[in-house]
């Protein structure tokens, strides 16, 4: 199987997309504006203590006061597991000995209102949800993750050889500070004892950076930041199989070699400066890919169709025959259109990052046969989601019901909002990704249209955008193709709908 980095980035935002055969398989997104937090360590101080949920809510600096449980302020494996991800990598199930968990004490006994505590976003703030925190340290590593707070070797699931498990964790054992942590990652697998040496002195070095700053902050405040997305995805996820990486900004380009030859330096890999006037996403059919992702109705091969519906609580997949009729029989039509749908959803829910609870409705199927075909293919299809998945029998009304680990917000609420023209019964692309698509647009029209100005009409929402927070985006298409911009409102355009023209 063929994989590429593509990396576009702006002044305002980088996107990453995963190819794997020439099409989009994972999407990766940050802005400026709203930087993703997971990772990040703060100097936080308890608000409120709530015994009855044996949680607390921790005031960290952000809008929303962070959620804390009562099992991530205790030194247990069952807790680092929810914040162990690396995002991507399957690091939560853990190897090692066995504990019989003791009774977790109330929340009231090691939290009180006040109280200033060191702990590390594990999940960004979901919908109306705050974020989750653990008081349990985790630095990933390109092939470690380092706990500081917990003493225990793990190895990630992923590396299967018995052999090769034992060889890491007597490594790791002879050469870990006594009382830490380490987990092995799945790219440590064949790995030297000089390289997890040195990624393990390098993440001891951050883990004493992070005390110094706690020594000299209060609560609340930041005191260690995750690496950008660009420096995590390189990270977490790029391995021998990828062959090329392909970036459209010399200074990306510059920084993307310094680190790999920083923190990768025995590996190699084709990183190509995107030429031409063509935007990179353009080039490889990616923009396309990424608005089909925003959809509800998903079209197979065949002619049949999926429908995906995500709520607050689950998202939902509708499997239907559409159009495809079949050539021999109603029960052979079915089995093909949902062994279709099957490969279809697990590459929907990958690309879309969907997770939490997820119901598939399958179209019945008669044979117990079919049945276990399905379900194994499915499975068999969502080995290559390095998310953990957990996935039960068809049901008898035939449904699946499955979960899938969420991290990150999924492509539909980042790039969109809740429709204020039909009450949230839909959604619209929001103001900051219009925004961005209209700095696109106008980074190819402007190549193009003669004359000094050119004209961009816009609804009274995105202009409010343009001319306040985004006003170095149009500043700095103006000094780039050395035109102006004109920005005109129009009242009675729909918040998606923009106009460019020659001035």
């Amino acid at each position: 199987m063929t994989k590429e980095l593509v990396i576009n980035t702006t002044s305002h935002e980088t996107r990453i997309a995963l190819l794997e055969n020439g099409h989009i398989a994972e999407l990766y997104i940050e802005r400026n504006r709203d930087r993703g937090i997971v990772g990040n360590i703060y100097m936080g101080r308890v608000v409120r203590v709530l015994p009855g949920m044996q949680a607390a809510f921790v005031d960290i600096g952000l809008e929303k006061a962070a959620f804390l449980y009562v099992a991530d302020v205790l030194d247990e494996m069952e807790s680092v597991e929810q914040f162990v991800d690396g995002e991507g990598e399957l690091l939560d199930v853990l190897e090692g000995e066995q504990v019989v968990p003791a009774p977790l004490p109330h929340i009231e006994e090691l939290l009180k209102e006040g109280q200033e505590i060191l702990v590390q976003v594990a999940k960004e703030p979901l919908g109306t949800k705050g974020a989750r925190i653990t008081a349990h340290i985790s630095l990933p590593g390109r092939h470690l993750v380092y706990m500081p707070t917990v003493d225990h070797i793990g190895i990630s699931r992923r590396i299967e050889d018995e052999e090769e498990k034992e060889r890491l964790r007597s490594v790791i054992e002879a050469i870990r500070p006594e009382g830490t942590g380490f987990i092995v990652r799945t790219v440590s697998e064949g790995k030297s004892e000089e390289d997890l040496r040195s990624d393990m002195e390098f993440l001891a070095g951050q883990w004493r950076q992070v005390l110094r700053q706690q020594e000299n902050k209060g609560a609340p405040s930041l005191i260690h930041s995750d690496l950008d997305v660009t420096c995590k995805v390189l990270r977490d996820i790029l391995t021998e199989d990828i062959g090329r990486i392909v970036v459209d900004e010399a200074q990306e380009h510059d920084k993307i070699v310094t680190f790999l030859e920083t923190f990768m330096p025995n590996l190699r890999y084709q990183i190509k400066l995107h030429q031409g006037n063509t935007p990179i996403f353009d080039a490889f059919g990616l923009e396309i890919e990424i608005s089909r992702a925003l959809g509800r109705k998903v079209w197979l091969k065949s002619g049949g169709y999926i429908i995906i519906e995500q709520t607050e609580a689950l998202t939902t997949v509708d499997v239907n025959t559409g159009r495809f009729v079949g050539k021999r029989n109603l029960e052979d039509t079915i089995l093909k259109t949902n062994l279709e749908a099957v490969k279809e959803i697990a590459f929907q829910l990958r690309l879309r990052n969907i997770g939490g609870i997820i119901v598939i409705d399958f179209i019945d199927m008669e044979k117990d046969a079919h049945k276990e075909q399905v379900e194994l293919t499915l499975e068999e299809a969502l080995r290559s989601d390095k998310s953990k998945t957990n996935v039960l029998k068809i049901s008898e009304l035939g449904l699946v019901q499955m979960t899938r680990k969420r991290v990150r917000e999924s492509i539909g609420r980042t790039l969109c909002r809740p429709c204020p023209y039909c009450e949230g019964k839909g959604v619209v692309k929001s103001r900051a990704t219009m925004v961005y698509e209209i700095f696109r647009e106008l980074h190819r029209e402007m190549q193009i249209l003669p004359g000094p100005r050119v004209a961009l009409s816009v609804s009274s929402e995105v202009a409010v955008l343009l001319y306040d927070e985004e006003r170095s985006g149009i500043e700095e298409l103006e000094r780039k193709f050395d035109k102006e911009i004109v920005i005109k409102v129009r009242p009675s355009f729909h918040l998606e709908q923009f106009e460019i023209l020659q001035g």
